[in-house]
């Protein structure tokens, strides 16, 4: 079949970048479109941002590729790294492109484990990622991520504490372990407002937040700080769980934060003497809640006791490494991402203003 030069070129052009939902060609993204007679490559560059989904891209533009030239023609996308700095959002002046807060109506459903897992698979994908731990009351992601250190300030700028390639910060930081912190709403928001404003972040395609547990006002202090991209609830299945979740949802839609979507934690559990499974806590519950409540459905997490020990010995990080557990946070991971970028996709896009 032989095809125009220049309609290849206008597909390749016209094709949609993942990050903002504008053509390959808007964005400055088409590096090179090359037809020797014995194949077709293509080049384009593509944000660290939309790591996660950067091979369903490349199979994406191929497949039409291949349907515009005849399935008698070899086809190649390559992508390479596009490189597109956040822009300071907020009153703040955060640069970060995405800000992802992770919450739950109760605790004890593995909100911190959910919120510490996807960083890290954003961060494995390619992204880069800061995982802030706003649970001031009981801060988890030291702990999971077995750090103890303390943050430095230079130039009145506290430096995340690196780890697993993530930029944290944490009250389980400045707070000996054992202390309870007991403080009221101005403190917490004092507090919040510190490790958004005055922590050297850098350049950020996420951060990631993970929430204390209920309907309290830190959703509050978040919603008047930052444009939040929106919240994922974690919950696990039984019923008396779902009821909080609820709650969590009504919370987030009333500060105007939008939902992202729910993850089922401890859905079942696969018990590794006879292989049978068992629902302990039921399953499905937060699927069909979700749907109900018309909010996109993540994934879920069944009970492994690997990721148990995992979390209580600080390596979470090893949950990658375990194709039996990663199976499900890298599905979530991709979930979010997905949806996000579907979001963009539908928004209008921005008039552009001629430069005088």
């Amino acid at each position: 079949m032989s095809v125009d030069p220049a309609q290849i070129a206008e597909l390749v052009q016209n094709f949609s970048d993942p990050e903002t939902g504008r053509s390959l060609q808007q964005m400055g993204q088409v590096r090179d479109i090359v037809n020797d007679g014995n194949g077709l490559k293509v080049t384009i560059g593509l944000t660290s941002y939309s790591a996660p989904l950067w091979e369903e891209t490349r199979e994406r533009l191929a497949e039409q590729l291949r349907a515009k030239l005849g399935s008698g023609t070899e086809v190649a996308v390559e992508i390479v790294e596009h490189v597109r700095p956040a822009e300071p959002i907020g009153e703040i002046g955060l640069t970060v492109k995405s800000v992802v807060a992770v919450g739950s109506g109760k605790g004890g459903v593995g909100k911190s484990t959910v919120a510490a897992s996807l960083a890290l698979g954003l961060k494995r994908a390619g992204c880069k990622v800061g995982l802030m731990d706003a649970d001031v009351y009981g801060p988890s992601i030291p702990h999971l991520l077995g750090v103890d250190e303390r943050p430095t300030a230079v130039e009145n700028r506290l430096q995340p504490i690196e780890a697993d390639g993530l930029r944290l910060m944490s009250m389980g930081f400045l707070v000996p372990p054992g202390e309870a912190v007991v403080w009221r709403g101005p403190m917490l928001h004092g507090a919040i407002t510190q490790f958004l404003r005055d922590t050297d972040w850098g350049d950020l395609d996420y951060l990631i937040i993970d929430m204390p547990p209920g309907t309290g006002d830190i959703a509050l202090t978040l919603s008047q700080l930052l444009p939040l991209t929106g919240a994922v609830v974690v919950c696990t299945p039984q019923e008396v769980a779902l009821l909080d979740a609820v709650k969590a949802v009504a919370m987030f839609r009333k500060v105007n934060i939008p939902l992202l979507g729910m993850v089922e934690n401890m859905s079942s559990f696969l018990c590794p003497d006879n292989g049978k499974q068992y629902d302990i806590f039921g399953s499905g519950g937060a699927r069909r809640k979700a749907e109900e409540l018309e909010v996109p459905f993540l994934g879920e997490v069944p009970i492994q006791i690997p990721i148990r020990e995992r979390g209580d010995a600080g390596k979470s990080a090893e949950n990658f490494s375990d194709q039996a557990s990663a199976v499900y946070f890298e599905r979530i991971c991709y979930s979010l991402v997905k949806n996000i970028a579907t979001q963009r996709a539908t928004e209008p896009p921005m008039p552009s203003l001629a430069v005088l």
